[in-house]
């Protein structure tokens, strides 16, 4: 970047990058990671987080798995990146990031593939989490029936699997209209955005981690930040790279009022022009193109290993007579 040099910064100071070095100690994330760890470690079941675009959420997705060490935990994050997954395809990818070698591609001998891995897991006396973000992308109901069905599976000593989903506050809806696994919700978080304090510590913070010894940005600057982000760290990025950028082309040592107004102008950040993009925005149903269940991607993090157990007496469902199928015929080979 050009103007690091100029404001004698090491790195760049905003990315949206979910950089670990970067991660914001603040009330909101601490209080947020603090829970959602508990819940991992408490083997809660079902846990989730929801807040705006650009509030965090993949930030502290990220932090979470880092913090949860491989010597107590087998975790694994996957990242969703658009609404055509499948049943099928989700559970075989939970099974490989879990540590199931060559996964079936029929849905009771994975299961199976699954149970057997998660008994394993649960004698080494670790714990399995399974981290989604952009869990709104979920749109299939079937999915949330095997989640469920999945978070039936548990021993005499408690669940063998816990879920942590991050996602739009329409992730809600999704997970509420299941109302057996709305029960299995065991935390509920929003994600707020920062308040004006929060928001100045967080920007004096990235420029002090990326070598800056002071911050080129007025007082006025920084509520007029505040004032045209509301808080939300990706649109606090957003504006303060900018920023920084066109105070290197004109040679400002300070960024004052007038840029932020400038900036948040181009943006689209003003009120003024939200509205004018509001009312020229055409109504429309996007095309949507729906690959095969074997291409359907997603963005994960690398291999990790998890185990299963046995449902609980209190589902007579579908899911639990595929895994009574399961159990008789594993035990049955032995």
């Amino acid at each position: 970047m050009a103007y690091l040099s100029f404001y004698h910064l090491k790195e760049e100071p905003f990315s949206n990058a979910p950089l670990k070095h970067f991660f914001f100690e603040n009330e909101e994330h601490n209080r947020a990671l603090t829970r959602l760890l508990h819940a991992a470690a408490a083997m809660k079941g079902l846990a989730i987080l929801v807040g705006e675009v650009g509030s965090g959420k993949t930030t502290l997705a990220r932090r979470i798995l880092d913090e949860l060490s491989e010597a107590e935990y087998i975790a694994s994050l996957l990242v969703i990146v658009h609404p055509n997954v499948t049943r099928d395809w989700l559970l075989r990818k939970v099974a490989i990031q879990l540590g199931v070698e060559h996964p079936y591609e029929d849905k009771v001998p994975l299961m199976g593939q699954l149970f057997e891995r998660l008994v394993h897991i649960q004698q080494e006396k670790k714990k399995a989490v399974v981290i989604i973000d952009e869990a709104q992308m979920l749109r299939d109901k079937e999915i949330f029936e095997e989640i469920r069905g999945m978070l039936n599976l548990e021993t005499g000593e408690g669940k063998l699997i816990t879920f942590i989903m991050f996602g739009l506050p329409e992730l809600e809806s999704a997970v509420y209209a299941d109302q057996p696994l709305a029960q299995r919700v065991s935390m509920r978080l929003t994600l707020r955005p920062f308040d004006d304090v929060t928001t100045r510590s967080y920007i004096v913070y990235r420029m002090t981690v990326a070598g800056s010894a002071q911050h080129p940005f007025t007082e006025e600057a920084l509520d007029a930040i505040y004032h045209y982000t509301k808080g939300i760290p990706r649109l606090i990025n957003n504006i303060c790279d900018n920023a920084l950028l066109e105070g290197y082309l004109r040679k400002m040592s300070n960024i004052d009022l007038d840029l932020i107004r400038e900036i948040a102008l181009d943006l689209r950040l003003t009120e003024s022009e939200q509205a004018q993009i509001t009312q020229a925005a055409p109504s429309f149903t996007p095309a949507v193109v729906r690959p095969s269940p074997a291409s359907t991607p997603a963005i994960a993090a690398a291999p990790y290993r998890l185990d299963f157990s046995v449902l609980a007496e209190d589902e007579p469902s579908k899911e639990r007579a595929d895994l009574d199928q399961i159990i008789h015929s594993l035990e049955s080979k032995r």
